[in-house]
């Protein structure tokens, strides 16, 4: 499918009028239907077209939620939930109208259970918010998606992020939701336990279903303890493979990296720029590790021993959390350094993963491709777990560079597949990645369209994504 013809879904004129009605009654100022805000609710940090809402819906506890999705039930008119828009495939487009339900203000830590280790937070809580919660307990949530995404959000789309190769995704670190389901029902995945054999796992059918089959009212998440000592530090190197093959050695030789992060030559031009690094302008990781003091002086040791054997370095290595933070911070706004390559340009960030021994060949044929086709196309990636990204930059305008990078996109997605990986490691499908599931999945695709038409048999949980 290209992304430059998304399909539509049906819409229910006389469903959406009635529902507008009522949600307008009932929530007064809390219900906005400008044309401004439903834009920006169908807002994508990617090209892909803008399919407004009707309305935009703020409510504010659980109960709220259910009595919307029960009124959207009854008259056939889709719920699309949204968290910070921050989402990169299209997901809080509506293509059939309907009401966009903002989590915003479920923004509650419910509780916080430090000898647990775990919390419960309301789907609006941003992981940032909720680390600067925990700071003084000693404990933080470690994913971080480069945005500072709702938590509801990261579940639905199972993100992950820089410290995945040590704490992995938010696939792990659910331990039990609340949901509205499709009918207005409520749902509690589980309880706080840190494992349970009690019949199906509810809580990650939930997590990555980018709010098709529930609306996420509430998280039960792991935490951790705060390392004693943290270093960190950038490596070039003379070549991505160089790079990947340093990041394939360091990983099975057991190192404990908590992050370990590429960027091309292109990207580091970009941070160079934006982020004002003084790096050479080279393929480089961002790695860093932790632990004790004397731990993660002797991991940097041996991380540079090992860059070294395949020509990298020299490996510049801190403790100072000054110095560091100004390093994940230029890794953290890679999006916005890489727009600064190509001034005026939309971009369109893909990602895929592969199995880590496949990683360095994978890289290489996808920088051929951005280099016949020549294109703007900085790469980034987390790389410790097999996942990179491509950020490709365009003229929406120019059908031609829409052709050349949706072919380009197309190529690296089924690259990836036939490597035995993913379309996509943490963005999701969502619109922009429809294409491809089947040829990932086979047949498994019908069991996931089965699981919609029992839980959603009226089709209004997020229709239009997916599949």
């Amino acid at each position: 499918m290209a992304l430059s013809d998304l399909r539509r879904v049906p819409r229910n004129e006389e469903g959406v009028g009635i529902v507008l009605g009522v949600l307008k009654q009932r929530f007064g100022e809390r219900f906005q239907t400008g044309q401004s805000i439903r834009e920006q609710h169908a807002h994508t940090t990617t090209y892909i077209p803008n399919q407004a809402p009707d309305g935009v819906v703020f409510p504010e506890n659980s109960e709220e939620v259910q009595e919307v999705v029960r009124l959207c039930a009854e008259h056939r008119v889709p719920v699309i939930a949204y968290g910070t828009g921050t989402s990169l495939e299209g997901h809080v487009n509506a293509p059939g109208g309907g009401i966009s339900l903002d989590t915003s203000r479920m923004n509650r830590i419910l509780a916080v259970h430090a000898e647990d280790l775990d919390c419960i937070v309301e789907p609006g809580v941003t992981r940032e918010a909720l680390n600067a919660h925990l700071r003084d307990t000693g404990l933080f949530f470690p994913i971080d998606p480069g945005a500072n995404a709702s938590l509801g959000g990261m579940a639905a789309t199972r993100a992950s992020g820089t410290n995945a190769v040590r704490y992995g995704t938010m696939r792990e670190n659910v331990l039990a939701l609340t949901a509205v389901l499709a009918d207005g029902s409520f749902i509690s995945t589980g309880r706080r336990a840190k494992k349970s054999s009690a019949g199906y796992d509810l809580t990650r059918l939930i997590v990555g279903s980018e709010g098709t089959l529930g609306i996420i009212t509430s998280l039960t998440l792991k935490l951790y303890g705060i390392p004693q000592a943290i270093s960190g530090g950038v490596c070039p190197f003379p070549s991505i493979e160089k790079a990947c093959e340093a990041v394939i050695a360091t990983i099975q030789m057991g190192i404990p990296v908590a992050r370990i992060e590429l960027v091309n030559a292109l990207q580091m031009r970009g941070m160079k720029t934006y982020s004002k690094l003084d790096y050479p302008e080279s393929p480089c990781l961002f790695v860093e590790f932790h632990g004790s003091d004397g731990g993660v002086a002797e991991q940097a040791e041996m991380f540079g021993e090992i860059a070294a054997e395949y020509g990298g370095g020299p490996f510049q290595w801190t403790k100072v959390a000054e110095e560091r933070a100004k390093l994940w911070k230029a890794r953290h706004d890679a999006y916005w350094s890489a727009l600064t390559l190509r001034p005026g340009a939309k971009s369109l960030s893909t990602d895929t993963c592969v199995p880590i021994s496949r990683l360095a060949e994978c890289i290489a044929e996808t920088q051929a491709d951005i280099d016949e086709m020549k294109l703007i196309a900085p790469i980034v990636g987390h790389v410790g777990d097999g996942n990179f990204h491509v950020m490709v930059l365009m003229d929406p305008a120019d059908p031609r560079e829409i052709e050349q990078t949706e072919k380009f996109v197309s190529r690296l997605n089924m690259r990836a597949i036939a490597m035995d990986g993913t379309c996509t490691g943490e963005h999701g499908i969502g619109q922009g990645k429809m294409g491809f599931i089947e040829h990932e999945l086979g047949h498994s695709v019908d069991v996931m369209r089965a699981i919609k038409s029992t839980l959603d048999p009226k089709g209004i949980l997020n229709p239009g994504k997916i599949f």
